[in-house]
């Protein structure tokens, strides 16, 4: 199945429009609450589209998603009962949620951290920060630290290589993409 193929195509295209920085803003802040695909996915290709732009997109990326991290803390801090929680039991995350908030209460702020770099689902630590009412401060430090050693390091890599990436990954994007998504399926299952 050539599904990434085409999604890669039509994301190269998007990379090079004049609203791009803006949608990977919207998209990152997104993704740091609620939205499922990283922005990983718009930055290399931006990247890869306009290398000199390199580390302003990964600045961009960074600043957007942590200020959403800081949307998805407050939104756990003051919105959990009301609203958070009751979703979270309706789509059945309640044992996934208890995973986290221990991981939280044995490890604290490291979780911020690893989160932001990882493939981790990062908005589910923004939320669970803020249920927790983890102190506010080392939660944007890791946040900050975190997003932008991730952002930095995949426009820095794409920056640097360039040409030759971009023709490894479409030669090689279909099997990336069905890794990726293994990837993820494995996470979530140990998360569960």
């Amino acid at each position: 199945m050539k599904i990434f193929s085409s999604l890669y195509a039509w994301t190269l295209r998007w990379a090079e429009h004049k609203f791009a920085p803006r949608i990977l803003a919207l998209l990152t802040f997104s993704e740091s609450i609620f939205f499922p695909v990283p922005p990983d996915v718009l930055l290399a290709p931006m990247v890869l589209a306009q290398p000199k732009k390199a580390w302003s997109f990964a600045t961009l990326t960074t600043v957007a998603s942590v200020i959403g991290g800081i949307v998805g803390y407050g939104l756990g801090f003051y919105m959990f009962d009301p609203w958070i929680h009751p979703i979270v039991i309706e789509l059945g995350y309640q044992g996934k949620l208890d995973t986290i908030m221990a991981w939280f209460e044995r490890w604290g702020v490291w979780v911020v951290f690893i989160a932001g770099f990882s493939p981790i689902p990062y908005k589910l630590f923004t939320v669970s920060a803020g249920v927790l009412q983890m102190a506010f401060i080392p939660f944007v430090i890791a946040s900050t630290v975190g997003r932008g050693m991730r952002f930095f390091l995949v426009a820095g890599l794409i920056k640097w290589g360039g040409k030759t990436v971009e023709q490894k990954l479409k030669k090689y994007i279909d099997v990336i993409g069905w890794l990726v998504v293994i990837l993820i399926a494995i996470v979530l299952f140990l998360m569960h």
